[in-house]
């Protein structure tokens, strides 16, 4: 069963090992661990949000606004850069979770933190994985986000559902993790985090 009762216990079952090492594009783009390792500076942090529905676990995601200059449309946490007014990456994750769809942090219990995911943009994405209890109401900021919505736990910690795909980027051939559920298509740093949740907690 997909529910929260099971995701803490395979959390209480694996222990520090679900943190370490630090993960990212590199996985399928081997050839650019060196370049990442250098680049990747930039702190961001990213709500995991496990919503704790009878029905089964589900994740809360959002679709970025269109007319964003960055990833405008593409399937995403709630998330950002770490401010230096964040006391930490937890912090930061729970305050843009509130700004982009008006999540109030009273209904998030933070489990803990997933391995840092390094981007070829120069990011260092920290996912902080949480528990997200019903009876909240969001409220999404239009100016970034388009739609707000959940996907069942069950769905994407399926590796049947995990796909491989690549396009050209600057003028190079860059591999990624795609998971397309319905008319959503989830890809990159997304479908990397959430596969990187599978691999640490539901592929052993």
């Amino acid at each position: 069963m997909f529910d929260v009762a099971d995701l803490r216990h395979r959390l209480d079952a694996r222990g520090a090992a679900l943190f370490e090492p630090d993960d990212g594009d590199h996985r399928l783009n081997p050839e650019l661990e060196a370049t990442i390792g250098e680049a990747a500076t930039r702190e961001a942090a990213v709500l995991v949000g496990i919503v704790d529905r009878e029905a089964g676990a589900s994740v809360l995601l959002t679709t970025r606004a269109a007319g964003l200059r960055t990833h405008s449309g593409q399937i995403a946490f709630p998330g950002g850069a770490v401010d230096p007014g964040d006391s930490g990456v937890e912090a930061a994750a729970l305050r843009e979770a509130q700004e982009e769809v008006g999540l109030d942090p009273r209904f998030v219990e933070v489990l803990g933190l997933l391995p840092r995911y390094r981007t070829t943009t120069g990011f260092a994405i920290t996912p902080v994985l949480a528990i997200v209890q019903p009876g909240f109401s969001l409220r999404p900021n239009p100016t970034e986000v388009d739609d707000v919505f959940e996907v069942p736990l069950a769905f994407l910690m399926d590796e049947a559902h995990h796909a491989r795909d690549s396009r050209v980027w600057k003028g190079h051939i860059r591999h990624f993790y795609t998971m397309p559920f319905g008319e959503r298509h989830i890809w990159g740093v997304t479908a990397g985090i959430l596969r990187t949740l599978y691999e640490r907690l539901y592929a052993w």
